[in-house]
Formats: structure tokens, C-alpha cells, sequence
């Protein structure tokens, strides 16, 4: 560690000699990659969150750099050194290529990005950014979104470039934009988003400027598409502490164009505070459903935290008594997510799976302390099919109550649900319930073809299974023929 009497300056040069040490320890590709531009008589320099990431000491396989190069050049150089290369962003001025490498004992294969110098703007009508390319490093670190992603190690001569104080405001942990935030946002409105995605994974704060900035032109976010938005929610909301992130969006009115339904949870408390802070609890249960994740962030559980209560600002009632309800608010949450997340371009089958958990989230409620019937919870694990791990720890999260006896009789309560779960799961393969009789053989025994009888009678099949559990062949047969019995 530096001596506390050094001064500022000695302190910086050595973080930066350090930065350069790890770079090239963990990034040996890096010399190789420059030494191919430079005697093609281009200049390379790793950039952006590849160097902030490094100062960081959280390098990993990922590595971006910039060039004087054009595209075309770079394909050139690239191809015959690369084990695979990509076009997919060249558009764009980027060109993606995997390489791989052996770094000390070990293999590994990192993701490269090469990318021309440019610049980049939005006008005021088109949703697509116009780029033109650029000529020098400074041109390239001023368009960049943040100070600490404006940094860059210019190689093969390993020099450090930080024109704007990246550097300090790294180790200030703070969020500022290389030239003006106005002029930063009105380039780039995606740019607002992103500062709240960096609070997230980053743990920084945003300069005060920069959030008044997000506040003034929040509304320009409704020119970037609906997919940009979309991939920079997700990268959030898996960060390490995406309350941060959300939390900035809902203050400065970001959410109100991209994700209205969670400031709508802001829900005013009526005079007897008779009901729940409904925001500041689906911020708990989504902390809550991070601490059960087992195998990393785990985007479907995350988004069904986020919106599982998004149904009650359009079903709360104030009853008679003095309560207050929210009847059917996960009906009603059900469709608003599908709603939302259609607009967002997420994939059918994620719309499907969050929407699915929305509806199914208070489904234990009608629990109680054990009063299910065994077909009961048949139906719950059918209902939930693949679902059911994440219904779990979506369940589990969803009690933030202070009352330590009611949290510990709901937990104890969910446990016995899960035994009984597993009970059944050993007794009758509950994860894929089906009829005791196929349809081919519902036809043998009816004497019937292909038809909607056929598909009457599986459905009758089925409720006998859910209700009764398995049935032997001939009592299942039996069934059958007394349910076509009285269809004549």
C-alpha cells in the first residue's frame, strides 16, 4: 500500500502501474492482438470496462479494445489469428472474435471486441443511434458513457490514457459523465439507464449533477428501443445490488417510461397504516429471493419478485372495518406482467414462466398449517410443473413480516407443504402427472377414434388422478366406462 505521505499523484501512478501489471498478467492476448495491429500500422488499446474492471482486480475473459482501424482492416488482422470471429456488430464498428489462450497451467478462452473509434448520437426521431467513426483516442473516451469506463491502455507501449479522471473517480466510487450529463443523455438516452445498471453491479453512487440530468430528461429514454431498454433492466436486476439501480430509476422518474408498474407501488398509507409500504416490500422480497439463489442470479425469479405484487394498486379496496384489500391482485398482476414484459420483448416462454409465478404466488396461503387434501398439492405441483423450486423461494420470500412468531409459523408451514411434496414426489412421480390410461388406450376401451371425446375423457382421467392419486388398470378402466356410461 502507498505511504500516507505520498502525494496524490505518486498514489495514482502507482494504482495505474499496477493496473497494467494485472492487465498483462491476466490478458497475455493483448501484447499479441497489438504487435498484429501495429505492423499493419494501426494503433490498439484496451478500454472501457475492460480497464475499470482490471483496477478493480475483477478482470475476466471478457477484453475490449479500440482502433484507428477500420472494420474492414480489422477482419483483416483479426481472422487469421482468431479461432472464431463474428460480424454481428460491425454495423457498428465492432468486430467480435474468441481466442483462446493459455494463461500460467491454465486454458482459457476470451471474448474479444474491437471496435473503430466513434462516435455516436441519437436525433430526435429515430430509435437507432447514427455512428461515424473517429481518429484519435481522446475523440473515442470523450463519447463514452462514464468517466470510470473513459480509461484505456494503449498498447503494445502499455501507456495509461484517463483524460477525464476516470481514475479518481474510481476510487471515489462515483458515477460522472466524461463531458456535460446534458449533452452526454441527449447523444445517448440509453446512457441514463445505464447509470443506474453501473450503481447496481458497481456499488458507486451517481454525481449529483448527473442524477438532476436523469430527472430533466428522463423522457428522452422513449426514443431508444424497447430491446436496448430491455437488455440494460436485465443486466440490473442480476446485479449484485440491484435495489440501487431500481431505486434511481423510480427517483428520477426513469421507471414511470419503462417500468410504470413499480413506482405505481408507492402506494399512500391511509391514516392507520393498515397495510403495507407495497414498494419498499417487493424490494425486500426480491433481496429476500436473491439469498435463496443456489446456482448464480436467476433472472426469472428475480422478475417475478419484481412484479408479483403489481396487481394491487388497481385492486386495493378500503373495507368497512378499517382493513384494506387487495382481492385478486395476483389475477390481475398476472396479465399486467404479460402485459409489460410483451412490451419489453421479452421471450414468449419468459413471459410465460414470470407471468405463471405472479399468478401462483399466493397460492399457499390457503395452506394453513397442514389443512390441504393430498389432492390439493397434487394440484399445486401440477400447476407449477417446472416452476415449483422457484415458487418455492418466491413463496419463502414473500413473507416480510416483523412479527418474528407469524415469519416462523409461515416458514414452518411451507416446510411441512415441501414434506408433504416430497412425500408424494417418491410415491407418484408428482412432476409429471398424468391419467392412469393414455389416450390410445381411453380409445381401445371406448371403441372410439381420434376426437373431442378422447380428449373429454383424458381430461376426466386426469381430475380422478389429481384427486385420488394412482389407480390400479382395472379400477382406472372401471372409471372410464362409469364416466361413458353417464356421457350416454
Amino acid at each position: 500500500m502507498p505511504n500516507a505521505n505520498e502525494d496524490k499523484s505518486s498514489v495514482l501512478s502507482q494504482v495505474q502501474q499496477r493496473a497494467v501489471s494485472e492487465l498483462l498478467r491476466v490478458a497475455p492476448v493483448a501484447d499479441e492482438l497489438a504487435s498484429r495491429f501495429k505492423e499493419a500500422g494501426f494503433s490498439l488499446a484496451l478500454v472501457g470496462g475492460s480497464v475499470r474492471d482490471a483496477l478493480l482486480g475483477r478482470l475476466g475473459n471478457d477484453l475490449d479494445f479500440t482502433t484507428d482501424a477500420r472494420p474492414e482492416d480489422v477482419l483483416k488482422i483479426v481472422r487469421p489469428w482468431a479461432d472464431a470471429v463474428w460480424e454481428v456488430g460491425i454495423a457498428f464498428g465492432t468486430v467480435g472474435a474468441q481466442k483462446n489462450a493459455r494463461v500460467g497451467d491454465v486454458d482459457r478462452s476470451f471474448q474479444i471486441e474491437v471496435t473503430t473509434y466513434r462516435s455516436e448520437a441519437y436525433d430526435r426521431t429515430s430509435r437507432k443511434p447514427e455512428v461515424s467513426y473517429g481518429h484519435s483516442i481522446e475523440e473515442d473516451l470523450v463519447r463514452r458513457d462514464f468517466t470510470v469506463n473513459a480509461m484505456a491502455v494503449a498498447l503494445p507501449e502499455k501507456e495509461f490514457v484517463d483524460p477525464h479522471g476516470g481514475l479518481e473517480d474510481l476510487a471515489a466510487q462515483v458515477l460522472r459523465t466524461p463531458g456535460t450529463p446534458e449533452a452526454s443523455f441527449s447523444d445517448d438516452p440509453l446512457r441514463m439507464m445505464r447509470a443506474a445498471r453501473f450503481a447496481a453491479q458497481l456499488d458507486f453512487e451517481v454525481a449529483p449533477e448527473v442524477v438532476t440530468a436523469m430527472k430533466d430528461m428522463a423522457e428522452r429514454i422513449e426514443i431508444v428501443s424497447a430491446e436496448r431498454v430491455r437488455d440494460e433492466l436485465n443486466k440490473l436486476i442480476l446485479a449484485d445490488h440491484p435495489r440501487k439501480g431500481l431505486t434511481l430509476l423510480v427517483d428520477t422518474g426513469l421507471a414511470d417510461r419503462v417500468l410504470p408498474e413499480l413506482p405505481a407501488l408507492r402506494l399512500e398509507s391511509d391514516e392507520h397504516h393498515r397495510h403495507k409500504d407495497v414498494y419498499e416490500h417487493t424490494l425486500i422480497v426480491l433481496e429476500q429471493a436473491m439469498a435463496l439463489e443456489e446456482n448464480g442470479p436467476d433472472l426469472t425469479l428475480r422478475l417475478s419478485a419484481l412484479l408479483h405484487d403489481i396487481g394491487k394498486p388497481r385492486t386495493r379496496r378500503f373495507e368497512k372495518d378499517g382493513r384494506v384489500s387487495f382481492h385478486h391482485h395476483e389475477v390481475v398482476g398476472a396479465k399486467m406482467t404479460k402485459k409489460r414484459m410483451t412490451a419489453l420483448k421479452y421471450s414468449n416462454e419468459l413471459v410465460k414462466d414470470v407471468s405463471q409465478l405472479v399468478e401462483l404466488h399466493l397460492r399457499f396461503h390457503g395452506y394453513g398449517t397442514g389443512e390441504w387434501t393430498d389432492s390439493a398439492v397434487r394440484r399445486y405441483v401440477r400447476d407449477a410443473g417446472p416452476l415449483l423450486d422457484r415458487l418455492h423461494k418466491l413463496t419463502r420470500s414473500d413473507c416480510t413480516t416483523r412479527n418474528k412468531r407469524k415469519a416462523a409459523a409461515l416458514s414452518r408451514a411451507y416446510d411441512g407443504l415441501e414434506e408433504r411434496i416430497a412425500q408424494l414426489q417418491e410415491q407418484e412421480e408428482l412432476d409429471s402427472i398424468r391419467p392412469d390410461l393414455d389416450g390410445n388406450q381411453i380409445m381401445e376401451i371406448l371403441g372410439v377414434g381420434p376426437g373431442p371425446v378422447v380428449g373429454r375423457a383424458y381430461k376426466h382421467m386426469l381430475e380422478l388422478r389429481l384427486e385420488n392419486g394412482p389407480m390400479g388398470h382395472d379400477e382406472a378402466v372401471a372409471a372410464l366406462k362409469e364416466w361413458w356410461a353417464e356421457q350416454s
